[in-house]
This record gives structure tokens, C-alpha cells and sequence, in this order.
């Protein structure tokens, strides 16, 4: 009898759990539902509409540096399935990668439609049938009973209608609320509960936010009171503060934000090339150097002019003090504001299509090698729903395509049997 496999989730993590199932198990019956009208919808979004699918880097255990949840998982997932392992998987498709300066690794063509056209193809390639609009609401387990008689799925629609499995392989992304996972926490697995990851910091009335688009190219960012601190670009907003820095502070400090509920200190170093017990020797040659010019018009760190100016403002500098005027006073002021800038956060911006989590399916209940359940045979997860998340820059994506080939590897192997 034709063994039928179910995915739930339409994303990254689910259409590649199917098409690698139906590829590596010919005759496998594959049907991947999907709650919108909308497939690969963070695929499309990712990089600005590029798709930052990956991240640069070969090296296992630096791979798994880069989440904040679940790296001791991903390091052995990574043996498995890699990025030299999804850089060669789209390549061999016809689909060649570029790497940034920065390491985050993109189509050649620049747009996310090639990457969601390649897994399209797979699917249809592969007779993996797609089902939208499905939102399951209920997951009956028939129990596993013995090697001839292996558990069974049936997945319910809140619409009523109900589909069933002899493979279920969960795949459908982080939920913003614990009672979201209802449905899947009665099948007995443990859930983390939920918390926002990957988000800017809010800071109403702060005077910097007028400063909304300048962009600074490496800052150190710390959250005061604690040992995060990180270091990257910056982008100050209408809002408060994002950027590659920001987001990746944000995703360590996840948990800990949370319980503060957003309200919190953020230390900023403009200069963080420019070791603070240096600067005062290095402020007498600029004097030297500068003398006669006005200290609005000449700073010498490369910082975006409003930016500059934002800073001597608060130091009250006038505009047409030059730098041999500068008293003591106002220049450890300003010394103080370029090393340690003090914003008040209070609240946070998640963006709805980019929504990332920690949280989701406790790891230890889950075989890193198969990504099955550890409580029911048959059933397996990829993706965000399990409690793995990492920093911006396509790491995400790589814990998707990695859980999900996995899963896929392990599912064609017992169809096998």
C-alpha cells in the first residue's frame, strides 16, 4: 500500500522536508499543507526581497556559534546536512550563490523568486501535491503498536475536514503565543514557551531618533546591567535603533528582555576603535592638528555629520567653537558621550512576515539525527517550531534546510522497511 507522508508548513523547513522525501523515496505519496494563501513567504521577504539564504561559513562548530538557543543541537544536526551541503544542493538545481562581504550568501540573480522557483520546480518535479489554506487545529495519534503496524496521523482543519499519514513532519514556524501550540502540546511533547527574537529597540521621546536614517558602519551596543554586548553596524530609526547589530543583541538578550518586559538601558561606543584611555593623547594631536578648525565641520572618526553634530549638541558645543578652544570640561563630556552613549528602551518592533521566536519544541524529546520524536514514532519536526533560533545573516534559513533534509532522510529510509 502507498505510504503517505504529510508536512505541515510551507515554508523553507517544510517544502524542503517534502521535495528531498519525495525525491529520495520514489513512490512515497508527499502532501505538504500550508494555513495561508501565501508559500515560502519569509523566503520571498528574506534580504530585501534577495533572499539571504545562508551564511558563509564551513566550519561546524563556528556555524553553531551563531544561535542563541539550541547550538549544541545544530552542531551535531550540522554534520548531517551543512552549508557546503545547501550551497551544492541549489547549485546542482541550476541555482548559483554569491557570498557578501559580510558573509551572508544570496542567489547570483539577486532575487528571492529564483530560490522559491527552484523548490517549486522540486515539488512539482517530485509530485509533492500543496495544499493552502489548510490550518490544522486538531493532530490525532493512533499509537505506534508494533514494527507491522506503525503509528498513524490524522490532521484536522479548522474547517473540519481531516487528512491522514503513516508520516507527519511538522514544519510550520514559530508561534507568537504559547496557546498556538495547543494542538501539538497535546500529543504529549513539552513546549518552550515562546519569546520574540530578532527585533529593533523602541525608545520614545529619545532626541536621537530624529536622527531616523543615519547609519553607522560599526558601533559596540550593550545592554546595561548585563553581559550582553555586541558589535556591527547600526541604524538609528523614527523608532529608536535596528540594524545587524541591534537584531543580534536583541536575539542573545531574547529571554532576558522579555522579562524585563522591554524596558531597559542600551550603552552605546561610536568608536570602539578608539580605546577610551587613549583618546585623551590622541585629542592633543587632533588640537594640534585641527587648531583653527571649527569643531563642528572636522571630526575626525568618520562619523556621519548629523551624527556628529547630535553629540557636540548634547555636549553644548557651540557651532563656532574650533577645536583649540575646546575646554577640558566639554571635551571629557564628549569623550564620555562618543564611548558610552545611555538610551532608555522601552518597548520593542517585530515585523509580522520576519517574526522570529526562541521557543517550541523542547530539543530533548527530539533525535537530532532523524529530527523524529522521541515520544511517537513517525513524527518529526523542522524548522523555527523547534526551540533553535540564530542571529540575522541566513542563519535561520540554514537550521530550516538542514532539520528539514534530515527529516527527510530519515522518513525516505523508513518507508523503505
Amino acid at each position: 500500500m502507498e505510504e503517505h507522508l504529510v508536512v505541515i508548513g510551507g515554508g523553507a523547513a517544510g517544502f524542503f522536508a517534502a521535495v528531498n522525501a519525495a525525491r529520495m523515496r520514489p513512490g512515497l505519496r508527499v502532501t505538504l499543507l500550508e494555513k495561508s494563501g501565501k508559500l515560502l513567504s519569509k523566503v520571498k521577504i528574506s534580504g530585501g526581497g534577495r533572499c539571504n539564504l545562508t551564511h558563509y561559513c564551513f566550519d561546524i562548530d563556528t556555524l553553531a556559534g551563531n544561535y542563541p538557543r539550541g547550538a549544541r543541537f545544530v552542531k551535531k544536526a550540522f554534520h548531517h546536512f551543512n552549508t557546503r551541503d545547501t550551497v551544492n544542493w541549489f547549485e546542482e538545481r541550476g541555482v548559483e550563490l554569491k557570498a557578501e562581504k559580510d558573509g551572508r550568501m544570496f542567489p547570483v540573480s539577486d532575487k528571492a523568486d529564483t530560490i522559491i522557483d527552484c523548490l517549486l520546480r522540486e515539488a512539482d518535479l517530485y509530485g509533492v501535491k500543496v495544499i493552502t489554506h489548510y490550518d490544522v487545529k486538531k493532530l490525532d495519534i493512533i499509537p505506534y503498536q508494533s514494527d507491522d503496524t506503525p503509528g498513524r496521523f490524522a490532521i484536522h482543519s479548522s474547517t473540519g475536514r481531516t487528512i491522514e499519514a503513516d508520516y507527519l513532519c511538522v514544519a510550520c514556524g514559530g508561534y507568537p503565543k504559547e496557546s498556538q501550540y495547543d494542538w501539538l502540546r497535546s500529543t504529549g511533547h513539552l513546549i518552550d514557551p515562546p519569546v520574540p527574537s530578532l527585533f529593533t529597540f523602541n525608545m520614545p521621546g529619545e532626541p536621537i531618533t530624529k536622527l531616523m536614517g543615519v547609519s553607522v558602519g560599526k558601533v559596540v551596543a550593550k545592554i546595561a546591567g548585563t553581559k550582553w554586548r555586541m558589535e556591527g553596524s547600526l541604524l538609528i530609526t523614527h523608532w529608536g535603533m535596528s540594524g545587524p547589530c541591534i537584531l543580534r543583541l536583541s536575539a542573545w538578550a531574547a529571554e532576558e528582555l522579555a522579562d524585563v518586559h522591554y524596558n531597559f538601558t542600551l550603552s552605546v561606543d561610536w568608536v570602539p576603535d578608539y580605546p577610551e584611555q587613549e583618546l585623551p593623547q590622541n585629542w592633543e594631536r587632533w588640537r594640534r592638528e585641527f587648531g583653527g578648525s571649527k569643531i563642528y565641520l572636522h571630526n575626525p572618526f568618520g562619523l556621519p555629520s548629523r551624527l556628529w553634530q547630535y553629540l557636540l549638541q548634547k555636549c553644548e558645543i557651540a557651532d563656532s567653537m574650533r577645536w583649540s578652544e575646546l575646554p577640558a570640561g566639554k571635551q571629557k563630556s564628549l569623550i564620555n558621550l562618543l564611548k558610552a552613549s545611555s538610551f532608555s528602551v522601552k518597548g520593542k518592533t517585530t515585523f509580522k512576515e520576519e517574526f522570529v521566536t526562541c521557543g517550541g519544541v523542547h530539543l530533548a524529546e527530539v533525535d537530532v539525527n532523524s529530527m523524529q520524536s522521541k515520544k511517537h514514532p513517525g513524527l518529526f519536526f523542522a524548522g523555527e517550531l523547534l526551540n533553535v533560533d540564530g542571529i540575522t545573516g541566513g542563519f535561520n534559513f540554514q537550521h530550516a534546510w538542514t532539520s528539514g533534509w534530515i527529516a527527510a532522510k530519515a522518513i525516505a529510509e523508513m518507508a523503505e522497511n
